[in-house]
């Protein structure tokens, strides 16, 4: 409402353009990029146009929408003034606070429902998002996927048409808007898959600071083509929630025996008897066997590959559990590690800046932790490796037990699928060293390791505009292989 006491005009979402008409800018998500991917690898997010045009991205006060219902996100008391909460009242009008009063309150992740007395829209959904706290952050995605899945519910229980969806994670309850948007478009995406039928239209009403961050993540869940499809599946992040969109929280995960009371089978290193078994279908009645007990059969030589592969799974699982979990923001800042293009393959590239990991200063674990949240979705395909060595001194060389607990935890999930680890700008102990190690301490790596001694060397492998190369490593192998003449795209702020 403007000074003059003038309503802003009524929004009819039928003349609203659905996600589905949206073009694709070519910049939208980062993935511009021209590839070739994997096609034997499917989505879990298909392209889907029946879906697509359910779905509407608008910039605007959710309150102004003409629709079935609209979302209003509060507190546990549901007085919270925020500026969604605010404008709903002050367009609802008075008898929307007594009514809130009947309802005494709302709990964190729940639902309740109201009329929308003088809003174009009939009802007003209220929910309650959660606190977000970096050291309970599975706590705070099972709330917030709850908000969004009882506000869908809702509207499908009362066979609303449809819904006008705010952002329920407001800023001053602190859950970072890119892991929110995460969550929020995931679940709306599954809710449609499987009850698409009993709603016609659900619109993201956003803000001009939350607009940038949908319009990015959005084609990850929605893709318009089966080209964006295949363009967004390496952007995924790890964890895609289960068939509902629900966090799949390996924290659950509890030891039981099989069966309680009951002594111990004579041959432990059976392997039918290390088999995971499920009571439903919940994270929480997950049942495994003794792990250290497995530990030991293998190293005895008593337990079977397929034994051990699962025991490995298992440890893999919980340093994965973990890498979710941890605040690694810290490490994140030190731009030693991440994705960027695909080489003459079609796989995926994956740098390490070597100048820029402080062995001395970062904690060992919260490293493994970084490399394994990166690495997870990436491993599912065929990736290599870049590892510029340029520059780099005694500070910045991770002692061998630390790359062979690396190696210990991954191996089984990114051995097959990594094809090579480029070498870059090797010296001569570095060439020594890494010999010594694929030859004595690990296995099947010897073989995919190549030392690159030039940029030009490793643009036969990796075209210039595939990868983003530090400044530095630029200037270095200017000053002593020579200037090449191409066309990079900016580094990252290295």
């Amino acid at each position: 409402m403007d000074p003059l006491g003038a309503r802003s005009p009524i929004i009819d979402i039928q003349t609203l353009p659905c996600w589905a008409h949206r073009p694709e800018p070519l910049l939208e998500t980062g993935l511009s990029r021209e590839l070739r991917p994997d096609t034997s690898i499917s989505s879990p997010f298909p392209y889907r146009k029946d879906i697509n045009n359910k779905v509407i991205l608008w910039k605007g006060d959710v309150t102004l929408l003409s629709c079935t219902a609209i979302v209003n996100t509060s507190n546990e008391a549901l007085s919270d003034k925020n500026a969604i909460s605010e404008s709903i009242h002050l367009h609802a009008g008075l008898e929307l606070k007594d009514e809130l009063q009947k309802l005494k309150g709302c709990r964190t992740g729940e639902a309740k429902m109201t009329k929308g007395f003088n809003l174009a829209a009939r009802f007003i959904i209220h929910t309650v998002g959660p606190r977000y706290n970096a050291k309970y952050r599975t706590a705070a995605e099972s709330s917030l996927y709850s908000c969004y899945r009882s506000v869908l519910l809702l509207a499908r229980e009362h066979s609303m048409s449809s819904i006008g969806l705010c952002v329920i994670n407001t800023p001053k309850r602190g859950y970072p808007l890119e892991d929110a948007t995460n969550i929020a478009l995931r679940t709306v995406r599954r809710f449609l898959e499987k009850h698409g039928d009993t709603i016609e239209t659900v619109v993201f009403a956003v803000t001009d600071l939350e607009e940038a961050t949908y319009l990015k993540l959005m084609p990850l869940y929605f893709p318009r083509s089966l080209e964006e499809e295949r363009r967004s599946l390496p952007f995924l992040p790890a964890d895609v929630g289960n068939a509902e969109g629900e966090p799949v929280i390996a924290e659950r995960q509890i030891r039981i025996l099989d069966k309680p009371g009951i002594p111990p089978y004579e041959d432990e290193s059976d392997e039918e008897h290390l088999e995971l078994e499920y009571i439903g279908t919940h994270a929480f009645a997950k049942m495994e066997g003794d792990i250290d007990k497995q530990r030991r059969l293998i190293l005895q030589g008593q337990m079977s590959e397929a034994a051990v592969q699962k025991a490995h799974q298992r440890n893999y699982n919980r340093w994965l559990c973990r890498a979710r979990a941890d605040d690694l923001s810290g490490v994140a800042s030190l731009k030693a590690l991440y994705q960027t293009g695909y080489d003459k393959c079609g796989r995926t590239v994956v740098v390490i800046v070597g100048r820029n990991i402080p062995v001395t200063l970062i904690e060992p674990d919260k490293a493994l932790l970084y490399f394994i949240h990166i690495m997870d979705h990436i491993a599912a395909r065929e990736f290599v490796m870049v590892y510029f060595h340029t520059l780099t001194s005694e500070h910045n060389h991770p002692d061998s037990e630390f790359i062979k607990k690396l190696y210990d935890i991954v191996d089984v999930k990114y051995k097959k699928n990594m094809k090579a680890f480029y070498f870059v700008h090797p010296t001569f102990r570095s060439k020594v060293m890494t010999w010594m190690f694929t030859t004595f301490s690990v296995s099947g790596l010897k073989d995919k390791v190549h030392h690159v001694e030039s940029l030009p060397q490793l643009f036969t492998l990796i075209s210039p505009e595939q990868i983003d190369i530090p400044p530095f490593v630029l200037e270095y192998d200017a000053r002593i292989n020579g200037p090449y003449q191409y066309s990079c795209p900016s580094s990252p702020d290295l």
